[in-house]
């Protein structure tokens, strides 16, 4: 076990598979650092890996809208408020990261597709130690914000695809209106 771990995700609906790669990392480290990539945005930057990522329609949370969601998911899978910390993550701007996260801290990553392999080799061009929990085929890793956006713009059933707490927190905070509204904008 270390003492420190960091991992990064834009969180654009905290979903049970951010969940389970954040537990993964805090499994590894005695504090973990949850960095949120697309702070605001000013940090919105295009990537060839990954061109929607830019897009209003798949950034229509704040950050404080998902720290608030993430902490609510983490109280709800019982791990302990000192035993993490939630921050910004420039990733857009790398040499801002150490800003807010420790660098003598390992970053884990999940490796899914090209934006995640284009992560890596930010933190690796940074001299931050890296720990790969897994790679995993698109089909593998499952679940993504993007699908759970258009369920909540197409009126599907997305419920069981989050924490109770995130779930909880879109519908009583009305932000499925505004998901849609984003997501007809871009048709």
């Amino acid at each position: 076990m270390v003492e420190k771990g960091v991992v990064n995700a834009r969180f654009q609906i905290p979903h049970l598979k951010h969940i389970e790669y954040v537990l993964a990392a805090k499994m590894r480290c005695r504090k973990l650092y949850i960095g949120i990539t697309n702070p605001d945005p000013s940090c919105v930057r295009e990537s060839v890996n990954d061109e929607i990522r830019s897009t209003p329609a798949a950034n229509p949370l704040t950050y404080l809208e998902r720290y608030e969601m993430i902490r609510g998911a983490m109280e709800e899978f019982n791990v302990p408020l000192g035993d993490y910390e939630i921050v910004p993550f420039p990733i857009h701007r790398p040499e801002y990261i150490t800003q807010y996260t420790p660098s003598d801290g390992v970053y884990y990553l999940g490796i899914c597709d090209g934006w995640d392999e284009e992560k890596l080799k930010i933190l690796k061009g940074l001299d931050l130690k890296t720990e790969v929990l897994w790679r995993r085929s698109k089909e593998e890793c499952g679940v993504t914000g993007t699908w759970i956006r258009s369920c909540i713009a197409t009126g599907q059933e997305w419920e069981h695809l989050v924490p109770r707490a995130v779930y909880q927190y879109i519908t009583e905070h009305g932000i499925e209106e505004r998901i849609r509204r984003l997501f007809n904008e871009e048709r």
